[in-house]
């Protein structure tokens, strides 16, 4: 379906993650190994916060794959960041265009989105009518993911993540029950506010979409001394990734079915993800 990360820690170039390691989210737009397509050319896009984290994040999507935009390229060896989100599409329906590509954006949060709601076209009118008035008309595409983002946003976002996107989801699994609809999500999220990062690992069937997290970085320099990478960054460096970007052993672990994380200043959070129905 898709295919996303989100960095937080010491500021690094966006090429490092995007396109040098062994298995980067560019190797992956085109040869996904735990994705449902191994292709992945329906658009993408980058979300970055400066040093400055008290200034909104800075967008650049596009329409085209990843692997072939010499403007991706270009920028990606240029801009340095603290903490970052990166997405490539494979579309489940929607059209192809600019409004559609992650991440998508609404004041200070970020929302990046793998799977689906099934069917989609049946529910859609009684999910974007739930969306709080006052957001409604900031909803630019046509996608489920970003119905999603504004549902959660009207739920609570800003104030509670957890809960808002329990409700979101809760609220999405009533809709498409109402219809018919056995299994209505399946879904691996990452938000942010430029200050924590919230990934959510979680579908209707129980078998959702897969997301790894990187292992602490003290442990990681640890067990691979030798490499030299792994001593310019901060002990809090965090990475969440739809797949490995390589096969450096003990440095990703799965996210377990139906679990969130919180990526923050000093502990990191994980616990179980359980829907809030209507």
């Amino acid at each position: 379906m898709c295919r996303w990360l989100a960095y937080s820690g010491s500021p690094i170039l966006l090429e490092e993650l995007l396109y040098k390691p062994q298995y980067s989210l560019i190797n992956q737009s085109l040869h996904s190994r735990l994705g449902v397509e191994p292709t992945n050319g329906d658009g993408f896009g980058v979300g970055w916060y400066g040093v400055d984290r008290t200034l909104d994040a800075a967008l650049f999507r596009g329409v085209g794959p990843a692997w072939g935009d010499p403007n991706l390229r270009e920028l990606a060896g240029h801009i340095s960041s603290p903490l970052f989100l990166a997405h490539i599409r494979a579309s489940t329906g929607t059209p192809v265009q600019h409004t559609n590509s992650h991440p998508f954006r609404h004041g200070r949060w970020m929302w990046v989105h793998n799977g689906a709601i099934r069917e989609f076209p049946k529910v859609k009118r009684d999910l974007v009518l739930a969306v709080d008035p006052a957001l409604y008309t900031s909803i630019a595409g046509s996608t489920d993911s970003e119905v999603m983002f504004y549902l959660a946003l009207t739920f609570g976002l800003r104030e509670n993540p957890v809960e808002a996107v329990q409700r979101m989801v809760g609220f999405v699994e009533a809709t498409g029950r109402r219809y018919g609809v056995e299994y209505p999500i399946q879904m691996s999220v990452g938000t942010t506010d430029g200050e924590k990062f919230w990934a959510f690992r979680y579908s209707s069937e129980g078998e959702s979409r897969s997301l790894f997290f990187s292992t602490d970085m003290t442990a990681l320099r640890q067990l691979h001394p030798e490499v030299e990478a792994l001593r310019h960054i901060s002990a809090e460096t965090r990475i969440v990734v739809s797949e490995p970007l390589g096969e450096l052993v003990g440095a990703w672990q799965p996210v377990p079915e139906a679990t969130y994380g919180v990526v923050q200043k000093g502990a990191d959070l994980m616990a179980p993800f359980q829907p809030i129905a209507p």
